[in-house]
Parts: structure tokens; sequence; C-alpha cells
């Protein structure tokens, strides 16, 4: 019977550590986005508000890291200025382009999961971005981009999202290159086993 409760209180703990974890990891995320390396004209911009949502979802799983990802994607459209153009832009770029950070979450309890993890959460973002800036945004699209005749707004989109996920991306892998060996016990999850 002691057994059945230490068990139902180790529950309780993690499930109140998970929401509070979760709770300050979106809350640094959406701190983070205000603090922009480079912002691009029609959105998007170079920042590490990924960072937390990835390390958050690596260590609780996908199921929380894309909960977090939602909430983040929520606060980024009432926060950041909303640059939208109506609802398909606002699900688009930040509802669902957010939520799939948590897909980094699929790595948890893998060997560089983190790393795995931030490449996936970064790639599902892009493709949405992606998607979104080819269809939805289409109509926006500069003669010349990036000093390049554009002829295409799947070309163009390509560019303009690339350009920054890319080094969002690498931005995030670099950071937790660096903190992966003083707190790998951290950055795997290994301290909630």
């Amino acid at each position: 019977m002691e057994n059945t409760a230490t068990r139902s209180r180790s529950r309780k703990y993690l499930a109140v550590r998970r929401l509070c974890e979760g709770g300050l990891m979106v809350v640094l995320a959406q701190i983070l986005s205000f603090i922009k390396i480079w912002e691009m004209p029609w959105g998007g911009s170079i920042c590490l508000s990924m960072l937390p949502i990835f390390l958050f979802a690596v260590r609780w799983g996908t199921g929380s890291g894309l909960l977090a990802g939602f909430v983040l994607g929520v606060l980024q459209f009432m926060y950041d200025g909303g640059f939208a153009l109506g609802w398909q832009s606002i699900l688009g770029d930040y509802l669902v382009a957010f939520t799939v950070l948590g897909l980094a979450g699929l790595f948890r309890g893998c060997k560089g999961g983190i790393f795995w993890g931030t490449v996936a959460g970064s790639a599902a973002r892009f493709l949405v971005h992606y998607v979104v800036g080819a269809t939805v945004w289409a109509e926006y699209m500069p003669e010349t981009f990036f000093n390049l005749t554009m002829t295409t707004p799947w070309f163009y989109s390509l560019l303009y999202n690339g350009f920054y996920m890319v080094i969002d991306m690498a931005l995030c892998l670099i950071i937790f290159a660096i903190l992966y060996k003083p707190m790998h016990k951290y950055l795997t999850g290994a301290d909630l086993r």
C-alpha cells in the first residue's frame, strides 16, 4: 500500500513540476523573442525564443512540447505585433508554426536528443512558414530579394524564411553544444528519471 501511495505522490510531483517548468519556459521564450538580433520586414526574426521550447519538449516529451509551443504561438501573435493577413496567416504563422516546435519531444531520451530535437522542431517550423509564405504571402513577393530576381513565391518563401530559420537553428545548436557537458543531466531530462 505504501508503495502505491509513494508512486502516486511522485506522479503528482512530476505533474506539478512539468506545469511549472512549462510555464517558465514559455515565459522565457516570450522574453527572448523581444531580444531580436535581426528582424525581417514582414515578420520573422533572428532570436533565441525557440531554445526554451526545445529544451522543455526534449525533457518532457512531444505532448507537453506541442502544448508549450502552442501557448508561445498565442503569445507571439498577441505581443509581437501580429504580422498577419487573415485567419490563414494567424493559424499558420503563429499557432501551427510555434506548436510544431514541440516535435523536438520526439527525441526525448535519445542520444543527442536535444540536437536532433532542435533540428526537427526547426525544420517543422520552417516548413509551416515556407508553405504559408508561398501561398498566403505570395502577393507581397518583391521583384528582387537578396539581389536575386524573384520568379516564384516558392523560391521567395524559401529564401525569406530559410534565412532567419537556419540562423535561429544554428544559434540554438551552438548554445546547446556549449551547455551540453556542464548541464548534460538537465538537457537530457535525466534529472526527471
